[in-house]
């Protein structure tokens, strides 16, 4: 009797169960469903977060004190891009929002893959808070909260970049494994075997260790997680920019539409500005490499045989050549006088003084491009208004057929007489001009 009634309290308690479990709701997909992570585009978004880092860095009090005290007072800034301390930092300014830019366009493509709606508007709502200053989401950090953001992406890159490393020493592994498993070689089985034994435990080693950086890194955070940081980050640094630029209360009607166009923020108060830019930045790259070349041979004019010179020659635009015969009739002069010769000497190392910092930075901005696309880190530090990208190209082009004029009397005149006697015309050597002086 006693077992009976305990086997039917355990029917009604089993009954009851399966009522129970049938009167639950069931639960909704939405939230059973983990949020995808980001995977492999981790890459893409640390190198995202790292330029996020840099262009914030770059709008410190400390740096750009530098661009009003330093940046745009350079002597060959001043000279052959403009002498206009607010046109100066007008390019400055666009060259920072043209960076921005094109960080918020790679935010916006990637934020399509978010699953909060807000998120995925992020285009919208970035180019309406540009606009108008609304920020109905309160994206807009404050400067500690955007230091404390600053710390916890500057994890994720750091973390990001070792995984892609110790990955990249997986795949040698693994390839390594395979073809000591593939080998026909003769050689003893059992120091084979060794090696296979050696080659599977490091393997499992280093998978251990990708797992945990994929766990630390952002390979494992979800699109909403982390398009939230970068949404964040760039109303922080637009709002960072108007204000140590002094845009005002007030927020831009519109952004420019790429960095050329920074090159008419003030159009009416520098005519004679940025003739450049028409050329594109191949030009400028291309005249940065001459002067170099020029600075070695000069510095050096021991060193410089006829080969040398002329390959320089082959260099020269049409402009240059036709402005240096002009240059080279009239006046003789002996490189025997000391005294005329130390003045040319010195004219010479003035010029140099001020243009060659130009080329190099033209040559170190377009190198450390190039090795952004190519790394997680940028290291760029050099502002386009310290180049050539800028410059007036007609006062760039005198400057160059100036130390050329200069430069005869270290090297052989013979060598600007044989390659002037090619194209027809003859040739003297004559005095500088006031480009020097000026």
């Amino acid at each position: 009797m006693a077992l009976e009634t305990w086997l039917i309290k355990v029917k009604k308690t089993i009954s009851h169960s399966f009522d129970a479990i049938r009167a639950t709701p069931p639960v909704s997909n939405k939230h059973v469903i983990k949020k995808s992570s980001v995977g492999v585009l981790a890459f893409e978004i640390a190198s995202l977060m790292s330029k996020f880092l840099h262009l914030w860095q770059s709008l410190s009090d400390k740096n750009i004190a530098r661009i009003r005290n330093e940046s745009v007072w350079l002597e060959g800034v001043r000279k052959i891009v403009s002498n206009d301390d607010a046109f100066l930092l007008g390019l400055a300014c666009a060259e920072m929002v043209g960076n921005l830019k094109l960080l918020a366009e790679s935010v916006s493509r990637i934020s399509k893959r978010c699953e909060d709606s807000n998120l995925r508007e992020f285009d919208r709502l970035f180019y309406e808070f540009a606009n108008t200053g609304r920020d109905p989401h309160n994206w807009l950090l404050s400067l500690k909260d955007m230091e404390a953001k600053n710390k916890k992406m500057d994890r994720y890159v750091t973390a990001t970049a070792t995984l892609h490393k110790e990955i990249d020493e997986l795949v040698v592994l693994e390839n390594g494994l395979k073809k000591l498993l593939h080998s026909n070689k003769d050689h003893d089985a059992a120091i084979k075997e060794l090696k296979i034994i050696d080659l599977q435990q490091k393997l499992l080693w280093q998978r251990q260790e990708v797992k945990y950086l994929k766990e630390k890194s952002l390979w494992c955070r979800s699109f909403d997680t982390v398009i939230s940081l970068l949404a964040r980050s760039i109303f922080t640094i637009h709002g960072r920019i108007k204000l140590v630029f002094g845009l005002g209360h007030g927020y831009p009607t519109s952004l420019p539409r790429s960095l050329s166009a920074s090159a008419t923020v003030y159009p009416s108060e520098n005519p004679n500005t940025c003739t450049f830019v028409s050329g594109a930045a191949a030009l400028a790259l291309h005249y940065a490499n001459l002067i170099v070349v020029m600075e070695k041979m000069i510095r050096s004019p021991q060193l410089v045989g006829v080969d040398a010179r002329d390959d320089l020659y082959s260099m020269l635009p049409n402009s240059i050549r036709f402005a240096l015969r002009a240059r080279l009739k009239g006046v003789g002069f002996s490189a025997s006088d000391p005294v005329l010769a130390a003045e040319w000497r010195e004219a010479l190392h003035k010029i140099l003084g001020w243009l060659s910092p130009l080329a190099h930075n033209m040559i170190k901005w377009q190198s450390e491009r190039s090795f952004e696309q190519q790394n997680l880190v940028p290291k760029t530090n050099v502002l386009l208004l310290q180049t050539l990208y800028f410059a007036n190209q007609e006062k760039t082009e005198a400057a160059i057929t100036e130390l050329l004029d200069l430069s005869c009397f270290e090297w052989d005149k013979k060598f600007l007489f044989r390659q002037i006697i090619k194209a027809g015309t003859s040739i003297m050597v004559t005095a500088p001009n006031s480009l020097n002086s000026s």
